[in-house]
């Protein structure tokens, strides 16, 4: 057992949004995101990845530009041991992610960097004896990680990984969680998919305090039909992903929390992009959550590819997003801040809980709050409000990204 953990001395604190002024926090929002902890509950917690960044393993940089801050606006990150290196990488991957966790580690040890700057740190591994051996070799610093990956899950190795996980928990006396991604033809294939999600379903139900996120897999989904969408393709438009989010959703959106798949396609370009620019012409118009319309700037076809698919995540209920270039950040935390129109009509439905009335108007007149219909909605919004905050009436993502920018170019 691990005494005196840092985490439990310290807490890992982390407000999104943080790279920005005071005066600017002041201008965009009318709630200001407040702070996460590793240890804030997980009815909270499950909401807080954001645009969780993957990134090898085998980077020689992962803890310098931890500790450096190099992405400022980053608050969750995932460092992959599985697709994401090759197979003849992987002894040197593990010796490489064991000196960077314990880098790290050391560093917040030494106040080289407050636990207020640390991303939340997650580890993909290749198997439930990986992700044992790594924990067992990694000892102390193993509390930099908020939890681990389980890549390829299902009915297969499930519970392999979670009572390996469960083991490690009680050995350390470490929190940590475990995020399944769903990418296997088991669950894809329809003459098997119903049954299997089932049988995880029911699995999972033992395991529910330590499962922070479901993910998608939807880049090794696509590959076993020989798929690949554009950039001008959202994941939704591809219909046998599209009809497996559907039943994932069916089966698992009401226990858990379930993130966006990845994004392929990022902007290679550096050229800085102002508020003025931001706000220029073309644009085209995307639907956000809840019905709220807002004018988006075709930063370029990668760009607007995202956002549009981000807002569909939104839409169907999904909650934060994978992404593979840091140019994905920002634009995914800006689009999941709460609207004003959300927040107060979320408010009003949770206040009116008290089964005195069925149904209010909103405040901005132009919608019915269904008080029972639409509880778990609010409910969930006035959570995500408390970690992104909510913006001001008449204000939206433009604002937040074109500050965010302008932000980042003057460092």
């Amino acid at each position: 057992m691990i005494e005196g953990s840092l985490y439990k001395l310290r807490g890992v604190i982390l407000r999104y949004f943080n790279y920005l002024s005071e005066l600017q926090r002041e201008g965009i929002f009318l709630m200001k995101p407040t702070i996460v902890t590793k240890s804030t509950p997980k009815d909270l917690l499950q909401y807080s990845l954001g645009a969780t960044l993957y990134m090898p393993s085998t980077r020689h940089d992962i803890a310098e530009l931890v500790i450096s801050k190099k992405y400022t606006e980053l608050c969750s990150m995932v460092l992959c041991l599985e697709d994401a290196i090759g197979d003849n990488e992987v002894e040197m991957a593990e010796a490489m992610v064991i000196k960077h966790i314990e880098a790290i580690y050391n560093s917040l040890k030494e106040q080289v960097i407050s636990t207020e700057e640390l991303p939340l740190i997650f580890l993909r591994v290749r198997s439930p004896e990986q992700m044992s051996r790594i924990s067992y070799q990694l000892k102390e610093s193993l509390d930099c990680l908020t939890g681990f990956v389980f890549p390829k899950f299902s009915v297969y190795n499930a519970t392999a990984y979670l009572e390996n996980l469960v083991t490690i928990v009680k050995e350390t006396n470490i929190k940590l969680y475990g995020m399944p991604i769903f990418e296997t033809p088991d669950i894809i294939d329809k003459e098997t998919r119903v049954m299997n999600f089932l049988t995880i379903k029911k699995l999972l139900e033992n395991y529910k305090d330590s499962i922070l996120n479901i993910r998608i897999g939807a880049t090794d989904l696509c590959g076993l039909y020989g798929i690949r969408r554009n950039c001008h393709t959202t994941i939704y438009d591809i219909s046998i992903i599209r009809d497996f989010i559907t039943d994932l959703i069916n089966f698992f959106a009401r226990d858990y929390v379930i993130s966006g798949p990845v994004w392929e396609y990022f902007e290679n370009s550096t050229t800085r992009i102002l508020k003025p620019q931001l706000r220029q012409s073309p644009f085209s118009e995307s639907y956000g959550e809840g019905g709220l319309k807002v004018r988006t700037q075709l930063l370029s076809e990668y760009g607007d590819g995202l956002i549009k698919e981000t807002l569909l995540d939104l839409a169907n209920g999904l909650n934060g997003k994978t992404v593979i270039h840091p140019n994905h950040v920002k634009i995914v935390q800006s689009l999941i801040v709460v609207s004003n129109e959300e927040y107060l009509d979320a408010l009003s439905i949770v206040e009116n809980y008290t089964g005195n009335v069925g149904v209010v108007k909103s405040e901005y007149l132009n919608k019915m709050n269904e008080i029972k219909p639409h509880y778990l909605w609010a409910d969930k919004v006035l959570k995500k409000s408390k970690i992104y905050g909510v913006y001001h009436d008449n204000h939206n993502f433009i604002d937040l990204l074109a500050e965010s920018t302008y932000s980042s170019n003057l460092v």
